[in-house]
């Protein structure tokens, strides 16, 4: 992807946790303001390490990237705190549904808004412009959120995030048909490296990315699991 000035540039970037397990070898990638980025592959292929890296969510986890670079509107951004990059509107939904059981869903919506400072209207229209993207919400605003649903909950948690009116959303947890139909562009990652790179919709036409990730081959459905032969394919990893 080329862009004169992304709103991410994440280059060359190498991560290492406790201090020898290399999970990331070289992974680059660029976000242009206004896209969505789809970032894609197995399990373990560095996905979710990629997106904690960007937050700086590695330490938690005894991760740090030890090569390469990130910036965010051409600052650089690893020295930076979590909360550093929420200041920026750098706002993580992560894996798994992360909500404050004991309060309500509008309450939950209401705490990722805390770092506003556009006061009661500018939050008040964000909540109803998260209500209007997801309705079900709004049926159960005030129930508490350990008593909704799995689906409820992660819209609650998405709903939080863009209650902060972030400027990026590090969505992590994708559904790869879902990423590639509403993405402009994706990456593809295995072991740590990115494998392959394109516009989304050619993404989506790649017989060995509906093959291997969307389930799909000339002979019908096919899992990512039962593709023993995939690891062994030069083209992919050579």
């Amino acid at each position: 992807m080329n862009a004169a000035s992304p709103l991410l540039n994440v280059n060359g970037i190498e991560v290492i946790y406790n201090h020898v397990i290399l999970v990331l070898k070289g992974v680059s990638l660029q976000v242009p303001a206004g896209h969505i980025v789809a970032l894609l592959g197995g399990n373990g292929a560095g996905k979710t390490t990629t997106l904690r890296a960007v937050s700086n969510l590695l330490a938690g986890e005894r991760g740090e990237v030890t090569k390469g670079s990130i910036e965010l509107r051409g600052e650089r951004i690893e020295a930076l705190t979590p909360a550093d990059l929420v200041a920026r509107g750098v706002i993580q939904v992560m894996e798994g549904r992360h909500c404050f059981a004991h309060l309500t869903i509008e309450e939950n919506l209401l705490t990722g808004a805390y770092t506003r400072k556009d006061g009661k209207a500018g939050v008040g229209a964000t909540l109803e412009k998260v209500y209007t993207y997801f309705p079900r919400l709004k049926m159960r605003r005030n129930s508490q959120a350990a008593y909704t649903s799995g689906g409820e909950q992660q819209m609650c948690a998405i709903g939080r995030a863009l209650m902060a009116s972030p400027s990026m959303v590090l969505l992590d947890e994708q559904n790869t048909n879902v990423a590639l139909r509403y993405a402009h562009y994706g990456y593809i990652l295995e072991t740590g490296r990115v494998v392959m790179d394109g516009a989304a919709h050619e993404l989506a036409q790649n017989e060995d990315v509906k093959e291997f990730y969307l389930g799909l081959s000339k002979e019908g459905r096919r899992s990512f699991r039962d593709a023993k032969f995939y690891r062994r394919r030069k083209r992919w990893l050579g």
